[in-house]
């Protein structure tokens, strides 16, 4: 649906060249909820304009829908965006027109008839929970009913694709849960393919089923959102997921820890989630075993396990613990406190 082939994007300013994408690489196959997750000028927002065509590459390839845009003409372009909505972070609505009036917009200047326009209008506001709000002036919304108009707005002409530009980050929590459960809906019942791009690795972890991390212009890691969860490998990475899932042995236990025992990291998932290893390895092996840390989170629709356990017993007793444990088709790494 979205190929991004070694994209390279340069920008000169009076302090001279700002490399926003270095060869960058992407892949969004249709039905996806990508998240592209990075700090302020990682070039995520740069990511997203190439999509739209709003920024072209001074090299490289991007491909929508099985079309190079890259040298596409203007008139292209146009046709080409008419398979694209857009989710802004500030709504980008007009404040002094009503929900209808704003969600009509791209019916009307699309051209559709009236009858069909109110008819399409009425379908959407319903679809988003705002079918009472359809004569309320923009102005007179909270941010959370704002942004579901400016979703209703970037739906409305039956786009293949919606890219999401920090739709929630200006949202309270309860709000942004709402607004991602609409475009979880959006997703699987409009089978719309979603791009979104935040800093906040929440977003990443309720809704995205594939993630890509960007540092400096550049994708240091990405891959299916679990299997980052499971196993970030680059420091940033590792900083994100621990805004979500903190896998830290407390303080008040480091202190008293005896570190000549070792120490494992157990990483469960899905039905995995389930074992009772523990009470396993104290049942079959000559060890004692001391919780450090454990949590249970939510991945989407899946569950990751986190346990992390200190082993006391002689060494050779202890690897066939690890063996037991990898035989389950759990994650385990020792840990380096």
């Amino acid at each position: 649906m979205i190929q991004i082939e070694n994209a390279k994007k340069v920008f000169h300013t009076k302090a001279g060249k700002v490399y926003a994408l270095d060869n960058v690489s992407l892949s969004v196959e249709k039905g996806d909820i990508f998240g592209v997750i990075g700090y302020s000028g990682a070039g995520k927002s740069t990511l997203l304009r190439l999509v739209n065509g709003l920024e072209k590459p001074d090299s490289g390839k991007v491909v929508i829908d099985g079309k190079d845009i890259t040298n596409l003409s203007k008139a292209e372009l146009n046709g080409m965006r008419k398979n694209i909505g857009m989710v802004f972070q500030q709504f980008n609505l007009l404040e002094s027109q009503t929900v209808y009036q704003n969600v009509a917009l791209p019916l009307v200047m699309s051209g559709m008839k009236k009858k069909e326009i109110e008819a399409r209008v009425e379908e959407l506001l319903n679809f988003v929970g705002l079918d009472k709000k359809s004569k309320a002036y923009v102005s007179q919304l909270s941010g959370g009913q704002k942004q579901r108009v400016g979703i209703a707005r970037a739906i409305a002409t039956n786009p293949k694709i919606l890219l999401c530009d920090e739709a929630t980050s200006a949202l309270d929590p309860k709000t942004t849960e709402s607004v991602l459960k609409l475009l979880k809906k959006i997703n699987t019942e409009l089978e719309i393919t979603i791009l979104l791009i935040t800093h906040e690795m929440n977003v990443i972890s309720k809704i995205c089923n594939k993630v890509a991390v960007m540092e400096e212009g550049q994708i240091c890691e990405q891959g299916k959102t679990v299997n980052v969860f499971r196993n970030p490998v680059k420091s940033i990475t590792k900083e994100f997921v621990n805004t979500v899932i903190n896998s830290s042995i407390p303080n008040a236990l480091l202190k008293d820890l005896n570190y000549e025992d070792p120490i494992i990291r157990i990483t469960f998932f899905g039905e995995n989630s389930k074992q009772s290893l523990i009470s396993k390895i104290n049942k079959q092996f000559q060890v004692d075993t001391t919780i450090l840390f454990a949590s249970v989170n939510e991945l989407g629709d899946s569950i990751l396990g986190i346990l992390i356990l200190q082993l006391k017993g002689e060494e050779e007793e202890i690897r066939k613990v690890e063996d037991y444990i990898r035989s389950q088709n759990v994650g385990i790494e020792r840990m380096l406190i």
